[in-house]
Formats: C-alpha cells, structure tokens, sequence
C-alpha cells in the first residue's frame, strides 16, 4: 500500500522525500504513517520500476535534495495499484479500502464503477459474517464480543454507505 501511497502524492506534484512522508502523514494519517525507514526502499522499487522520475538540486545551503516525481509508467500503476483486487482479510480491508476510495479521483467512471463494485462486494460479504457470527445461538460470546461484532457491524454498514453515495456522485460522469 505504501506504493499506491507515494504514487498518488507525487502524481499531484514534486516532493521531496520528507515532503512526501509528511503529505502521506497529512492526508492518511488516520489510516496509516510510513517511516522514512519504509519509504526509501519503495522511493528506489518505484524509480526502478520507471514509475517515478528524480530531480536533484543543492539548496542554498548546500545540502542535495531530491525530488521525486511521478512518469507517465507511474500513472499507469497507480491506477492499476487503485484497482488492485484487496486481500479477503477483514483486518486490513477497511483500512486498505478507504485509501484507495482517497485516491479514485484519478481513475475514469467505469474504473472507479468497478473500483466502487468490488469495495461493496467485500465490505457486505464481511458484514453478513459478522452479522452470522454474532446472531449464532450455538456459540458463546461474552458481553465485549457481542458489542465488538456489532460495532465491526455498524463499521461496515457506514462504510457500504460511503461508497453508495461515491457511486451517485460518479453516476455524474458518466456518458
């Protein structure tokens, strides 16, 4: 995910490593926060890959920056990276679902339709499980568990809804 993350920043503009670390922290921060430790190694995969462009340049004081910036290879994979079926485990589903509902601004109507479709599909299947687990007679479940299920319930039923309401707002753009 820290991929898609630093794709997404970059495609609006130049930054810096610091800069990007800081833009993540500022725009997903509640979802997630990359070390510098973690984004060196995925700033040189994706500069390997062709998907992001480097510019060095000495600042006034005389320490080398580098700015990195995203190819046209770069935009590709992001949306492809945005598209990218999640994995079927309900611990990072959520998380991983809203970043990428963050960045579908740069996909066209029938991407972000698909996009919109398979989020859906996943985050019902994980409520019915939910749902089944803690409406089972059959297993015993202490007062936290019920309250935990339901609220991973209601988790998910919010969840449905945003993406019904990105649905309506795509509909707009549609030809």
């Amino acid at each position: 995910m820290i991929d898609l993350l630093i794709l997404y920043m970059v495609s609006k503009r130049e930054f810096t490593m610091y800069a990007i670390q800081k833009g993540i922290e500022s725009e997903f921060g509640v979802y997630t926060r990359p070390s510098f430790g973690a984004l060196k190694p995925a700033l040189r995969r994706l500069e390997f890959n062709d998907f992001i462009a480097t510019r060095k340049m000495m600042s006034d004081g005389g320490k080398l920056s580098v700015y990195y910036s995203t190819t046209k290879k770069g935009l590709q994979e992001l949306k492809r990276r945005t598209l990218e079926k999640l994995s079927d485990n309900p611990l990072q589903f959520n998380t991983n679902a809203k970043i990428k509902l963050a960045c579908a601004e740069f996909l066209d109507y029938e991407e972000r339709k698909q996009l919109f479709f398979e989020l859906k599909s996943l985050a019902m299947n994980f409520k019915v499980c939910a749902q089944k687990i803690l409406e089972d007679e059959y297993t015993d479940k202490n007062f936290y568990q019920k309250i935990l299920l339901d609220n991973t319930i209601c988790e998910y039923s919010n969840l449905i809804t945003i993406i019904e309401g990105f649905e309506k707002d795509n509909e707009r753009y549609r030809k």
